[in-house]
Formats: structure tokens, sequence, C-alpha cells
């Protein structure tokens, strides 16, 4: 992968500098260079995404992105931490079962091929072309790059923690009691999904989200989580 010279002299960049320049010209010049990085990314895989390529998509001077991302690391990370920086909430839906049945299908949407983005905003598999979508495709590259990695656990806590607030709710209502272990029932319910879509590739089942909803509810009002 090509770098610029001397890029130890360069100004501030990466994904926090990026981050701080906000507004104007800046705010749309990373907002192309997100969405390039993420066409690419599907479209033709990480082997295949270079800085040059991102700039040549996103219609940026290719020293505009060296100086603010240095590398693709620093792309997939801003492409990341910017899908973070969002309003998203789970859905309150006056119920447990119901509450997880919505959260199971915003996942099953962005890991089904063809589906959704979770980086969009919600949040094959290969994301190599043909059938692969953002979501996956980001995984797939976090496990290739340590910034995508490290941006990638980020996403997923910050939504785990504003999950939270769904076995909250359910403790409010009087459906579950005091003291429940709100990430323990959150992966238990969202991890059918993962497991189905995205390691065995199984082909989509519309009502996976309610079972895997329907089972972790069960666990959690027998106490399993407590």
């Amino acid at each position: 992968m090509t770098s610029p010279e001397n890029a130890s002299d360069l100004p501030e960049s990466g994904p926090e500098a990026a981050r701080r320049r906000t507004g104007g010209r800046s705010a749309r010049v990373r907002s192309q260079v997100v969405e390039a990085v993420g066409t690419l990314l599907v479209e033709s895989g990480y082997d295949a995404l270079t800085v040059d390529a991102v700039a040549e998509r996103a219609g940026v001077h290719r020293t505009t992105v060296y100086r603010r991302w240095r590398d693709v690391g620093g792309l997939l990370a801003d492409v990341l931490d910017a899908a973070a920086d969002d309003g998203w909430r789970p859905a309150d839906t006056g119920s447990l079962e119901d509450d997880l049945t919505a959260l199971n299908q915003e996942v099953y949407e962005a890991l089904r091929p063809g589906g959704a983005d979770a980086a969009d905003g919600s949040g094959s598999g290969s994301g190599s072309g043909s059938g692969g979508n953002l979501t996956t495709a980001l995984i797939a590259a976090s496990f290739r790059s340590a910034q995508a990695a490290g941006a990638l656990t980020r996403f997923w806590e910050g939504r785990y923690a504003r999950s939270a607030q769904v076995s909250d709710r359910a403790v409010e209502r009087g459906e579950l009691r005091p003291g429940v272990d709100a990430r323990a029932l959150l992966v238990t319910a969202t991890a059918p999904l993962y497991q189905e879509l995205l390691l065995l590739r199984s082909a989509p089942d519309p009502e996976l989200p309610r079972r895997a909803a329907r089972a972790a509810c069960a666990a959690a009002r027998a106490g399993v989580f407590h």
C-alpha cells in the first residue's frame, strides 16, 4: 500500500482529526470520502481498497485523503466512527419480546445478503461484490486492519450501551426483576443472527429475529441473566 513520503511530517491526521474538522467544505469532503470507502469496499473488497481509489471515487485530491486519513486503516476507522456518531436508539414497542424482535430485525436486515447496513445508521457476507453489504464487508475488513477492528469494537460497544434501555424498560414495566445483566440478555438475543447469517451463511429466515428474541426473553424471565 502506497503512502506519501515523510508521512510523519504531515499535519495531524486520521479519524480523530477528521472528526474535529466539522462544517462546510470539510464536512462535505468527509461525507464524500466515507461514502466512497463504503462503496468500494462492497464492490471490490478490502484488497482493492486504496487511498488513490477512494480519492478518485470521492472526487477528492489524493493529497487531501492522505493528509486527513493517512491510509486504508484510517479510512475504515472513520467510516465506523461516522456511523457511530448518530442518534440511533432501540425501538420502544411496549414489551420486552417486541423490543428485542425490533432490535433483531435491524441486525437481520444489516446481515442478510442485499440487506440494509447497520453501519449506515442502524447496525454473501464477503464484501467482495456480489451479494455483499457494508456491514459484513466492514466486519471482514476488521480482521485485516487493527484500526478498523478498534473502531468496530467502539461501534458495537456504543450500540450495546444504547440498547441497555431495552432491559431497563422491561424492569420498569414489571416484566423482569431488577438486576438483570443487560449485556448478556442482548448478546443472547442477537447472537443467533450472527451465527446463522454471518458464520453459517444460512438462507435468510424471516422468522429468525422473532424466534431468537422469544428465546432470550424466556431466558430472562426465568432469571438466567440475574
